[in-house]
């Protein structure tokens, strides 16, 4: 996670069977809240987080000069199982710690996370769902599960459906981590440090396009040469983070599919057409593993929806709040569904 984590609460959801069909005992989804819920408990703001984050990440676009203001809204920040935060391989006893931890879906975070807004706080209606990458994976699904209760929706840099080269990327990031021998099938006693920085040099070729590497922009951040940036950033992404966690949300990541679940049995068409909610999709020019075109083929099925492409060499990164002419793009679409 590259926040430091901020204040968040834990809903303690107890038993919760999963797609895999297994039950997850005792399970615990950790969220954070900015601004007040209203009497009518209707300017609720949903807002998932991403691979490899927590909601602490998820904070850039929150702010009172920011469409997702919490003095006008509840956003709610839920995290992901397997972040690390929430129910996840590192912090699930035995007989499901580690590498035993059960795969878990989209629909599995979108289901908890419903249960968790209608439990806690009464919520029924959804103003936006919103969110980056695997964030917006998610922001799809409650859109497609939820159609009459989502008001509007917006996906940065992520898909409805894991393509297969994405797939495929992502098994080139798993094996760099898997095949370092300290990883011990998933049962080490120390973090296989060596894998996870094998992973973060493979994401480094991926999340940024060639445009942006052909700019040297890694000199704006201060570096020297191309090495220099890889050994001061991308060496040390994911030390803190856990192995297992880290694979557990790439197994989520390559199985999302919005059709995949028991409201539509695979019929994908269906599942986005059922997506009534006014969408903004805002996939990146030069993203790599979220290309426009994926993107472009999702919306043509969708009733209410706009495909809205954000012209940078930020690649993935452009939905992330690291450059801030992209995040501007959509700050200002989000102001548009929430008008």
């Amino acid at each position: 996670m590259s926040a430091e984590l901020t204040p968040f609460e834990i809903f303690e959801a107890g038993d919760v069977a999963l797609q895999c069909g297994i039950t997850l005992k005792g399970a615990k989804l950790a969220y954070s809240t900015y601004g007040t819920l209203n009497a009518a408990r209707d300017n609720v703001i949903v807002y998932p987080t991403r691979y490899g984050g927590s909601h602490a990440d998820n904070e850039f676009l929150i702010g009172t000069d920011m469409a997702l203001d919490p003095s006008k809204y509840f956003i709610v920040v839920p995290n992901m199982l397997g972040n690390g935060v929430s129910s996840s391989p590192s912090n699930t006893p035995i007989p499901l710690h580690g590498p035993d931890f059960p795969t878990i879906t989209q629909y599995d975070n979108v289901m908890l996370q419903e249960r968790m807004l209608r439990e806690l706080f009464g919520i029924e209606q959804i103003r936006l769902v919103c969110g980056w990458s695997m964030g917006g994976q998610q922001a799809y699904a409650w859109a497609a599960l939820f159609p009459e209760r989502v008001a509007a929706m917006a996906c940065f840099c992520g898909q409805a459906i894991t393509a297969g080269h994405t797939y495929v990327f992502l098994e080139g990031v798993k094996h760099a981590l898997i095949t370092n021998p300290e990883w011990q099938q998933g049962r080490y006693t120390q973090q296989p440090w060596r894998g996870l920085t094998a992973k973060g040099r493979v994401w480094a070729g991926w999340v940024l396009s060639q445009e942006w590497f052909r700019a040297e922009l890694w000199r704006d951040m201060g570096f020297i040469s191309v090495e220099d940036y890889l050994k001061n950033t991308w060496d040390s992404m994911y030390y803190g983070l856990d192995a297992n966690d880290m694979l557990s949300m790439i197994r989520t990541w390559q199985l999302c599919d919005i059709a995949a679940n028991p409201v539509y049995n695979g019929d994908r068409k269906a599942a986005l057409a059922a997506i009534t909610a006014r969408s903004i999709i805002l996939p990146c020019r030069t993203d790599l593993y979220f290309p426009p075109e994926d993107n472009a083929a999702e919306v043509a099925q969708m009733p209410n929806a706009e495909l809205r492409v954000i012209d940078s060499v930020w690649g993935h990164y452009a939905g992330g709040g690291r450059n801030a002419a992209d995040t501007a793009v959509i700050d200002n679409a989000l102001r548009e569904l929430l008008a």
